[in-house]
């Protein structure tokens, strides 16, 4: 029996978001046993409870105040609020970050051999797609006249079965796209993964308890988007040094046992360092250049 005072979290049983979900919240310290074939799982040293379902009832669980915060991709939460509105019904969820994975375009795709023009030339076409009310938005907003054919999976082999004349689908690497002898031609809707909110009367231990979780989820992605730099640099180009580095806060410098004209820098750095940028480094006469992966993180 799930109780009123613990955080409850709705998240995706299968599929796109869920390894990624599981792996952010076990990084944000919350023991828990996710378990693929348990749909409720209590956490064991904070309180919060961790309902697992299908993407597209996400939404519909935090407006209806069901669960109290939802892991969704934009695309599901976007298509449930235009079929929302066409009921007339009100949209209860506040978005309250968006998150680093989950990372996908929502696009028309058509045969390979079909001479696709521009958006003008789909008039009159019937386009299959698991998103009819973002599709629908978006071609009516630009004044062309289609038909919308939904399914609610295998979108992509429509065409071959005579079903419609092109596709809308989610688009990560394409791969699914050329197994079937599709081509993208044109992106309606950009999509990740969000942390969204229940409105409403909310308990000061259940605010405080989110405000903890936001800000762990925070450091997770500040974390992974950071390296910690160490290196070697001249005193007579640190300037330069510390100019192809992007950092957080200023460097930590300190001097080099042995070698006067040498200091220590130490830095984390808000992108990744490429090959080419410890090029750039050596070039300017750095040594011992280490970039290393920041597993937490909190300014």
């Amino acid at each position: 029996m799930l109780k009123k005072n613990r955080l409850r979290i709705a998240m995706q049983k299968s599929g796109r978001l869920s390894y990624d979900s599981k792996k952010l919240l076990l990084n944000c310290g919350i023991k828990i046993d996710l378990d693929q074939k348990k749909l409720i799982s209590f956490s064991e040293n904070m309180p919060i409870d961790i309902i697992r379902v299908r993407d597209d009832d996400i939404p519909g669980l935090v407006m209806h105040q069901i669960v109290d915060l939802g892991i969704v991709g934009g695309n599901v939460l976007q298509e449930k609020i235009l079929s929302r509105d066409c009921t007339k019904s009100k949209k209860f969820y506040k978005l309250l970050l968006n998150l680093d994975f989950g990372i996908c375009r929502l696009s028309l795709a058509c045969h390979k051999s079909s001479e696709y023009e521009n958006l003008q030339s789909l008039k009159n076409f019937t386009i299959a797609t698991s998103y009819p009310f973002i599709l629908k938005k978006y071609l009516n907003k630009r004044n062309i006249n289609f038909k919308s054919f939904t399914l609610k999976g295998s979108v992509e082999i429509a065409p071959r079965l005579g079903l419609s004349d092109m596709i809308c689908d989610l688009v990560s690497t394409g791969a699914t796209l050329e197994e079937n002898n599709l081509k993208e031609v044109h992106v309606i809707y950009q999509s990740n993964a969000q942390i969204i909110s229940r409105k409403g009367e909310i308990s000061d231990l259940k605010k405080e308890l989110i405000h903890k979780l936001i800000t762990r989820i925070q450091g997770v992605i500040q974390a992974r988007e950071s390296k910690y730099i160490m290196l070697h640099a001249p005193i007579s180009k640190l300037n330069q040094v510390m100019s192809l580095l992007n950092g957080i806060e200023n460097p930590t410098i300190s001097k080099l046992v042995g070698n006067p004209k040498k200091v220590v820098l130490h830095m984390v750095s808000k992108e990744n360092i490429f090959w080419e940028t410890m090029e750039r480094l050596k070039k300017l006469g750095a040594t011992s250049i280490l970039v290393l992966p920041i597993e937490k993180m909190m300014e």
